[in-house]
């Protein structure tokens, strides 16, 4: 039996997430202590009791949801002693908790890149006017040809018929009024702090470039797909080119999930993170893939017992 682990990106945030794990299992209560000591603010407590105007914070969800992800794999291996997985994959944020759970880098060491990276993409979005939007029923050839037409980027390719595009907010309106003559059945906008993954992230590519520069990594012990080529890394210079063009890059989901089917033969894909939106992603993506997914100590133990 071969796992795939999947951990979430920004927009899975909500709030209450990880309390119940904070308050049952030692390892993941460390985990959150260690956080909040490091970033020297009351992360945990931001997560479990909100305002989900400071939660939804750029600067903020990104270092919850990697601190939930690693809290929920810790709750996992306390829970199922010898519980080992041969690959990971993370979606936008959720690579760099993908990288933490394979051992590229500690805890410590992620949770600073991360924090790094969500202000540096918060400073551009207050730089910027962008916003984002997502193509829904058209093929990947004809978003990009309706991307290329508007002058945006294509972002996410999330599912079959679902891409997502980003860049200046009046050509991502402009690109969404026009989908349905490109072919796709709907347009949606979306409600975003700015346009990741496209090229108004520019200045914060070049930010978390010198940081990834100045930090030490290691080989993961496990193949870690990464967004941009949707591809195992190994070697540190790749994975320091690939987390930082993930910035202004294409998250490569839908091929990333083919490779952990179809390449390394999962034959569990497990979600890590405070909902299911990956798992739903997975389901159609990979047709008859067993998918699972831990959110909280009820689904914890639900997946043990199906484990």
């Amino acid at each position: 039996m071969k796992i795939g682990l999947m951990f979430a990106g920004q927009g899975a945030q909500t709030i209450g997430m990880g309390r119940d794990i904070y308050e049952t299992f030692p390892e993941a209560f460390r985990l959150f202590q260690k956080a909040d000591e490091f970033l020297k603010y009351p992360l945990s407590q931001v997560m479990f009791n909100g305002p989900a105007e400071e939660l939804t914070q750029t600067a903020i969800c990104q270092p919850a949801l990697y601190v939930h992800g690693l809290a929920l794999l810790s709750a996992l291996k306390s829970t199922l002693p010898g519980f080992e997985f041969s690959a990971a994959a993370g979606l936008s944020l959720g690579e760099f908790t993908a990288h933490t759970a394979a051992g590229t880098f500690d805890f410590e060491t992620g949770l600073r890149l991360v924090s790094q990276r969500a202000t540096f993409m918060q400073q551009a979005c207050e730089e910027s006017t962008g916003g984002m939007a997502a193509i829904i029923g058209a093929e990947e050839t004809v978003v990009r040809d309706l991307a290329a037409a508007t002058d945006v980027d294509v972002a996410n390719l999330n599912c079959p018929g679902q891409i997502v595009i980003s860049g200046e907010a009046s050509k991502v309106a402009l690109a969404a009024s026009l989908a349905k003559d490109y072919g796709a059945r709907k347009a949606v906008e979306l409600k975003v702090a700015g346009a990741f993954h496209s090229r108004l992230m520019e200045p914060a590519y070049k930010r978390l470039q010198q940081e990834l520069e100045a930090t030490s990594l290691s080989s993961p012990s496990v193949p870690v797909i990464c967004n941009v080529d949707a591809l195992p890394v190994s070697d540190p210079e790749t994975i320091r080119r690939t987390l930082a063009e993930q910035v202004t890059n294409s998250v490569r989901w839908m091929e990333s999930i083919q490779y952990l089917v179809n390449q390394l033969h999962c034959d569990i894909l497990l979600e890590l993170s405070p909902g299911d939106v990956l798992a739903g992603l997975a389901n159609r993506i990979c047709k008859g893939t067993r998918v699972l997914s831990i959110s909280n100590k009820a689904t914890l133990e639900k997946v043990i017992k199906s484990l």
